[in-house]
């Protein structure tokens, strides 16, 4: 392994993947957006991004995944282009060459996690000196768990996700096996819009209503004891929904319950990927060998995985 000088003109982002440890569809708000009460959690499942400055003022991205457009869609141009408009600098250029490993369309923030990679880079490539809530409030303006993932960690999120509450967690030991079909992707809005045909008379009306449900949420220790030994179910309310859309997800869910020492099995997100914990990740890691040949008959993907206390990570070398 050879390590390059660090350097002010480039830098390398590490973008991890998150879970939901508690999704809630409470109601819908006046904006038309759901109204949700999350428990998100990142873990070590990374894209990485290489930032390397640029004297003229294009914004050129890059990636190993031919599946992903590398135009003014993607999450990533989307992310650099606020900040010059935040900023004010129409000058500022980078090229980004970005190594998927997150899979797409999985219910794990891999679009989102990207662009927050991507503020937290660049800020500290342009010199912008802004504040990680600053960041945070400016990256609601393009997605709701873009918050969560520049700071990442575990943490209650309302609103649409971007409502952020940090927890007093102080281990981070809990293991994970996370399995993904690689032929399905569930997209978010059909999930919700699913969700709303068939759950949406049990929707709460009024604000007071929800900070009841908010409160409720906030009364439950989240810590790594009380999720591995005392809850029982991981609430998942989308689960409802996208698994008549998708039995790949049910597929998952059965294998996964089925395993030595898995304790709490959940659908993430909006799907499909699913997960279970396991009481550290030597176990997880354990498991997933002794289950490869299950997995790969099952056509499922799969991932051994450890939680992490943060989000956005970043280095000014380049490792290969």
């Amino acid at each position: 392994m050879v390590t390059s000088q660090a350097n002010e003109d480039f830098l390398v982002a590490k973008a991890h993947a998150k879970i939901n440890l508690h999704l809630e569809v409470l109601g819908l708000r006046s904006d038309g957006f759901h109204e949700l009460a999350m428990v998100m959690q990142s873990v070590n499942l990374s894209d990485q991004l290489k930032l390397i400055k640029r004297t003229d003022n294009n914004i050129i991205l890059k990636s190993n995944n031919k599946e992903i457009s590398n135009g003014d869609d993607n999450l990533i141009i989307k992310a650099a282009k606020l900040l010059i408009n935040k900023v004010g600098n129409t000058q500022l250029g980078v090229d980004i060459e970005l190594e998927k490993n997150i899979p797409i369309g999985a219910g794990l923030a891999g679009g989102s996690t990207d662009a927050a990679a991507t503020l937290v880079g660049l800020n500290k490539l342009w010199k912008l000196n802004l504040k990680t809530e600053e960041l945070e409030n400016i990256s609601e303006e393009i997605g709701s768990d873009i918050p969560f993932c520049i700071s990442g960690g575990r943490q209650i999120c309302f609103g649409r996700g971007e409502v952020l509450e940090k927890l007093e967690c102080n281990e981070f030991n809990l293991g994970i096996i996370l399995v993904k079909d690689p032929s399905i992707q569930v997209s978010t809005p059909v999930a919700y819009k699913k969700y709303k045909e068939q759950y949406g008379h049990t929707y709460l009306q009024h604000e007071e209503d929800f900070e009841i449900k908010r409160n409720l949420v906030r009364s439950i220790k989240w810590s790594d004891q009380s999720l591995f030994e005392n809850r029982k179910v991981i609430q998942n309310d989308l689960q409802k929904s996208v698994c008549p859309m998708a039995p790949e997800v049910d597929k998952s869910l059965k294998i996964l319950s089925g395993l030595p020492g898995a304790r709490l099995v959940s659908m993430s997100g909006s799907g499909p990927s699913c997960f279970a914990l396991f009481e550290n990740y030597d176990l997880a890691n354990k498991v997933l060998k002794e289950h490869v040949q299950e997995f790969e008959n099952a056509g499922l993907s799969a991932w051994a995985c450890s939680m992490m206390s943060n989000g956005v990570q970043l280095r000014n070398e380049f490792t290969y």
